[in-house]
């Protein structure tokens, strides 16, 4: 007979959705990293800062910046099982908010995003007739966009634009209601092998056109004294990080979804030189058109590199009107764009949902639709009109450069001075993972990340209080520029201060204990109040020396108990705590079939599984 929850119980959540296997975790993560980016902005990056040469100082910052940070936000997501919000309530409850920024980030992001690839999806159809003409550039902006010249917001919507991006959110809804495995893990089990096989077939064709080989010195020359600019070093790091989906929440929630024994730096490892690696491909195919282009116009290559939407909308239909097989080359081109934008929107959306999901207690289908349609709504009526291109220019600029740069920053100190959680992190990643990390590691996240990404943020404000962005008016750039990248911060302190319902995720005994630092929570520790459910919650912190890793507590290793920790009672003692509860709180831990006496003998208080 079914047992029955007490009245007033809270009534029973659904396992938390998992991907299959390592596998299709990978796919995902890369489906979210390669994105429109990879193929419009990398190759014009590398070519303008240094061409070969700037190919050090990127795998530089792979290696010291990119692949650091993706393990970090891996060992938060995979640790502490919630969307970045919960995630980082769990960590400690003073950094709930940067969840909350980050989840915003996402949302403002994903709003836009989909109209971009609602662009690819228009010209992937324009393709078969090469209905752009003779003049790409008035036929994008004039008859696909018909973009006003007065900059504001408008409500005349283009009809074309506004029917395709419908399609990409109606594809997108049904997506994530699938679930994370069904829909999310299915999607790029099929579409990331799918766009590498086209993306490649591009490449073959592209370097059979003449004046291929021109494009390709072009990008390849290394400019040596390139690398003394510091400048050059800036864009290498930024590049990666903007390439990699950090710092916006999603693979903290991708990872929330691997199984508990799930090798995440070898994992990480993939998924940086897998991208890094579609990204060269990307520059190949991308430069030997161009070079055939600059052949056709008889100019150099440097008078028709370029890089966005002008490469992609402009460019490339150039290149197709006269390259041999240029049908199948826009197609080819236009519907990657559209799989490589499609798998980063999927991923951009989940964290919202994922975040809606934890802080209402909502099952997954009643959290999709109440995400998704008023998102779908917000980008329809924005930035499906006339003046939506330069809405869209302005709120992307701010929102990456002020939003996610900042965002990752502030989580980084945080994580590095404020609360000391790297190494409990790291001894998490060591846990689980094929190889350790070590100083190193933590001296590249909380030393070389801030100061590379305070360098950007600084210069990045600077140039753009004195300057100004794009010519645009000054209330327009304050409101959807500065008004958005501000107002993230404010709503996400806000939404932290709101309590938690007793139906969320949060009411949940969280998988691993909260990171308390000896200094920060010194006064919490010496009343021995524990942070959350966990009794020894206070002792837990790297700053007393302790490892209370996955490998440690298996291999049967003595750990640390801590100052506050109450010694073990024997079997017989009266008011021991039961098997499989915590102590001095009573609570069911969450891998124990919930009776008291009945832990796996395999499985500790420490080991979510």
């Amino acid at each position: 007979m079914t047992q029955q929850a007490p009245p007033g119980a809270p009534a029973q959540r659904a396992p938390r959705e998992a991907f299959s296997s390592r596998t299709v975790f990978i796919l995902a993560a890369i489906g979210s990293a390669v994105g429109l980016g990879n193929i419009w902005r990398f190759p014009y990056i590398a070519y303008e800062n240094g061409g070969g040469a700037f190919l050090i100082p990127y795998l530089v910052a792979l290696l010291t910046a990119g692949l650091p940070l993706l393990m970090l936000e891996y060992g938060i997501g995979h640790r502490f099982r919630a969307s970045a919000p919960l995630a980082f309530r769990r960590l400690h409850p003073k950094t709930e908010w940067i969840g909350w920024w980050q989840m915003g980030i996402s949302f403002v992001i994903a709003v836009y995003y989909a109209v971009i690839l609602g662009y690819a999806m228009l010209y992937t159809t324009f393709s078969f007739s090469k209905a752009w003409g003779d003049d790409p550039g008035t036929f994008f902006l004039s008859d696909v966009l018909k973009t006003s010249e007065e900059v504001t917001v408008g409500l005349e919507f283009v009809p074309s634009v506004l029917l395709a991006t419908s399609i990409a959110w109606l594809a997108l809804l049904v997506v994530l209601l699938l679930g994370v495995q069904n829909g999310i893990g299915k999607v790029n089990l099929v579409l990331i092998p799918l766009l590498v096989l086209m993306f490649l077939v591009i490449v073959v064709i592209a370097l059979t056109l003449p004046g291929a080989t021109d494009g390709l010195n072009a990008f390849f020359t290394p400019n040596w004294t390139a690398l003394t600019d510091s400048s050059v070093w800036v864009a290498a790091y930024g590049q990666i990080f903007f390439s990699l989906s950090v710092g916006f929440g999603i693979m903290i929630t991708y990872s929330s979804y691997l199984k508990p024994k799930t090798d995440l730096a070898s994992s990480g490892l993939v998924v940086g030189f897998g991208n890094s690696s579609f990204e060269i491909l990307a520059g190949i195919g991308v430069f030997a058109a161009l070079g055939f282009m600059a052949g056709v116009a008889g100019v150099g290559v440097d008078e028709v590199a370029t890089s966005g939407i002008g490469l992609a909308f402009i460019a490339f239909p150039t290149i197709i009107s006269e390259a041999p097989f240029g049908t199948l080359i826009g197609v080819l081109f236009f519907a990657t764009l559209t799989f490589a934008g499609f798998t980063s929107l999927v991923s951009i959306v989940e964290v919202v949902v994922a975040a809606a999901q934890d802080k209402l207690g909502l099952r997954r289908r009643t959290a999709v639709l109440g995400v998704v349609v008023p998102m779908a709504l917000i980008s329809l009526a924005l930035f499906t009109t006339t003046t939506g291109l330069n809405l869209l220019d302005v709120t992307d600029n701010f929102v990456n450069q002020f939003g996610i740069v900042a965002a990752a920053l502030v989580s980084v100190m945080l994580l590095t001075a404020g609360f000391s959680a790297l190494p409990t992190l790291r001894d998490h990643l060591n846990s689980v993972s094929s190889f350790t990390l070590g100083r190193t590691w933590m001296v590249m996240v909380g030393g070389v990340t801030p100061i590379v990404l305070g360098y950007i943020l600084i210069n990045t404000l600077t140039t753009t209080l004195a300057e100004g962005y794009g010519g645009m008016p000054t209330w327009f750039v304050n409101t959807f520029g500065w008004g958005t990248a501000i107002g993230l911060v404010i709503i996400a302190l806000l939404l932290s201060r709101l309590p938690w319902p007793a139906s969320s995720a949060a009411s949940d005994l969280s998988p691993s204990p909260a990171i308390l630092d000896a200094h920060v929570d010194r006064h919490r520790m010496r009343g021995d109040q524990p942070l959350a459910r966990w009794s020894d919650t206070a002792l837990r912190t790297p700053a007393l020396g302790q490892d209370f890793s996955y490998r440690t507590v298996e291999e049967g290793a003595d750990a640390s108990p801590g100052r506050h920790a109450a010694e073990p009672a024997a079997p017989d003692t009266p008011g021991a705590p039961a098997p499989g509860t915590t102590a001095g709180t009573g609570a069911t831990a969450p891998w124990t079939s919930g009776a008291a006496g009945t832990t796996d003998p395999a499985r500790t208080e420490e080991d979510p599984r």
